[in-house]
């Protein structure tokens, strides 16, 4: 018999709740800056192959947030709370702190092979996550940040055994139906009428009747009520995100992203609002662009699943005003132009096949409502995620993005603004700016000493490869260290090139000129390199930063004034979407994009669009509750705001 291995801590020292770590080792901190590396290995099912799945998070991140922003499924009923002990994984490389949770849950070999419970497991260095198969079908979700849903999804499925007519019973075929599933009062169509006598009678009137708010929209042969899925859309200007669930347990199968197919129309909504003005046979064009997006990531979700497309019965879409006017075939030129109204706040619910989607034919499409032409429909549904409208903290939602969205509450009101930040987040008018793709910094640090332990410039680059350009988080990061090393003063320029020695020495020599303008080198693709030849960041880049900058804080600020509310009294900052997430903490608080609070108040919210998404599909009183926030939610037009062209310039200091 195999000894069992002495456990590294005694269960006698755990006396309270809170993290406990083994004796002689201390908690890992971290101060909100770089990534952390999680590999995933997911058995799917039992006897089936694991999948593998690699995913790069901010540190400080749980290991069970981090699985589900990106559709792997740990199952969970408690909101991630700890309390219901069903997140189980197995962590390796590291030492990992234990919970009192931990303790109860686990056999003390378990705690030492590193079994833990997934919710409170905070990524603060590289691990490797195996994670078992789901070991039961629950019947609640729990998505978004810190969110527990009951599982009231409008699709329905009704298995009946019905008796066969005769002559003494010659009801109709659909009365015979109806009669069967009297607790809903069905509508019907006519589709499903030419369907239902074959089907029925194939089936020997065992048959499942599929029903989504209460129409019935398919009769399926035999017992299929456990099969329904639904796919959540986050569509957004540069990004699209696509998850399909399962509406039976309320867990995600797949996640697909890509970039939207409407990008050579330009990369921002006002670019792609000109090409329809400017051309009246752009508009069709760009709806088609969405459409083929939109089902290229149902092909991709439906296929990794094994999915057959026609047991999709229900799709969520969430975008911007400029994007759901553009993928339903609506002119968005009066967004685009003073007053700049939208057509409608809430779209009506449409069939999946109006937005250009193969899935069943008579699925649904809900699309989130819209709180103002440039407060859309996937702000709505991050506030439906982060429940906003729920927390009576004082709270600080930024959605950073070429459009910022912001909302602020006090508990009790809740308001809505958006700033203009411009491309320089996407890595656009950066002169060596890309997107967050394979040779993208991503992280920078600068150690301003000759001495130092570490080297002067170090840099994290998206694919472990050779750098070829600057993303978003690598252009906040590079900015702010410059600022807190003092190579870059408040005012945002580089100081002269003879005060560098004597302020970075490590770093002076990478302060150099391309043409006429000044630089500073990042990577140099060999020591003699040309700095054109280099990737590197130039004055009017760091300006592009402080104009993004100035104009979200402008917008926080003025919130903040409107409740009489300081700075200091914010509780918790959410950063949303996908730039927000991959945002470092700290070096947005540097370079004064959020509130100068300490950093564990700053927390990446993830793809709060898509789980507000997944969340309407999830439960009807969840929709409901998207459709109340624009009664609840004030919108404040910051260029009605005579101050603010002051108030901007006052925010662009660093």
């Amino acid at each position: 018999m195999t000894d069992i291995p002495e456990p590294r801590f005694s269960l006698d020292e755990v006396r309270r709740e809170g993290l406990l770590q083994p004796p002689a080792t201390a908690r890992t901190p971290h101060d909100g800056t770089g990534r952390v590396d999680l590999a995933f290995t997911v058995a799917d099912a039992p006897g089936k192959e694991p999948t593998q799945r690699g995913v790069r998070v901010p540190p400080g991140v749980t290991v069970f947030d981090a699985a589900s922003w990106n559709g792997i499924a740990i199952d969970s009923t408690c909101g991630g709370h700890g309390t219901c002990r069903k997140c189980k994984v197995r962590v390796e490389g590291g030492r990992v702190p234990l919970t009192q949770h931990d303790v109860r849950t686990f056999s003390e070999k378990e705690l030492a092979d590193g079994w833990r419970l997934a919710c409170l497991v905070r990524a603060t260095h590289d691990l490797h996550v195996d994670v078992p198969p789901l070991t039961t079908r629950p019947k609640a979700a729990t998505v978004g940040v810190g969110r527990q849903v009951i599982l009231r999804p409008a699709v329905q499925k009704r298995y009946v055994e019905l008796a066969e007519p005769t002559l003494s019973d010659q009801r109709t075929d659909l009365e015979r139906l109806l009669a069967a599933i009297d607790d809903l009062e069905l509508t019907c169509d006519l589709a499903v009428l030419r369907r239902l006598p074959k089907v029925m009678r194939e089936a020997d009137f065992k048959v499942t009747a599929v029903v989504v708010d209460e129409e019935l929209v398919e009769v399926e042969a035999g017992d299929t009520s456990a099969v329904r899925h639904a796919i959540a859309f986050d569509l957004g200007t540069t990004t699209v995100v696509a998850t399909l669930l399962d509406l039976d347990t309320g867990t995600p199968l797949a996640v697909a992203s890509m970039l939207n197919r409407q990008q050579p129309f330009g990369g921002d909504v006002i670019t792609r609002i000109s090409a329809t003005m400017m051309d009246p046979d752009a508009l069709g064009r760009l709806q088609e662009a969405a459409a083929a997006t939109l089902r290229e990531l149902a092909d991709q979700v439906c296929a990794e699943a094994e999915v057959d497309p026609a047991h999709v019965y229900e799709v969520a879409l969430a975008g911007n005003a400029t994007m759901t006017a553009l993928a339903l075939g609506i002119d968005p030129e009066p967004l685009g132009v003073a007053p700049f109204v939208m057509t409608t706040a809430s779209p009506p619910t449409a069939l999946a096949s109006d937005l250009g989607l193969a899935l069943h034919p008579r699925a649904r499409a809900t699309i989130f409502p819209s709180l103002g032409a440039y407060v859309g429909g996937d702000i709505v549904a991050g506030m439906l995620a982060t429940g906003m409208d729920r927390d009576k903290r004082v709270r600080l939602f930024v959605d950073v993005g070429t459009n910022c969205e912001i909302v602020l509450s006090d508990g009790d009101t809740l308001l809505a603004t958006a700033a203009p930040a411009g491309p320089a987040f996407e890595g656009g008018a950066i002169r060596c700016g890309m997107r967050a793709a394979d040779g993208a910094i991503e992280t920078v640090r600068l150690e301003p000493d000759l001495l130092a332990e570490h080297a002067p410039v170090t840099l994290g680059v998206i694919g472990d490869v050779e750098p070829r350009g600057l993303c978003g988080s690598g252009l906040v990061d590079a900015v702010a260290e410059l600022v807190k090393v003092g190579l870059v003063d408040a005012s945002g320029r580089y100081v002269p090139d003879a005060d560098a020695p004597g302020i970075a020495p490590a770093l002076a020599d990478r302060l150099t000129k391309v043409g006429d303008e000044r630089v500073f080198v990042l990577h140099r693709p060999d020591a003699d390199a040309d700095p054109a030849e280099c990737v590197y960041l130039s004055q009017r880049d760091i300006r592009e930063l402080q104009f993004a900058k100035a104009a979200i804080s402008t917008g926080w600020t003025l919130l903040m004034e409107q409740l009489d509310l300081r700075a200091e009294d914010v509780q918790q900052v959410l950063l949303a979407g996908s730039f927000g997430s991959y945002l470092s903490p700290a070096s947005a608080i540097r370079i004064g994009l959020v509130p100068t609070l300490p950093v564990l108040r700053i927390v990446s919210a993830g793809n709060v669009a898509g789980e507000g998404a997944k969340m309407a599909l999830l439960s009807m009183r969840e929709r409901e509750g998207a459709r109340a926030l624009l009664e609840e939610v004030t919108y404040v037009e910051l260029s009605d705001r005579p101050d603010f062209n002051d108030r901007f310039v006052e925010q662009l200091a660093f």
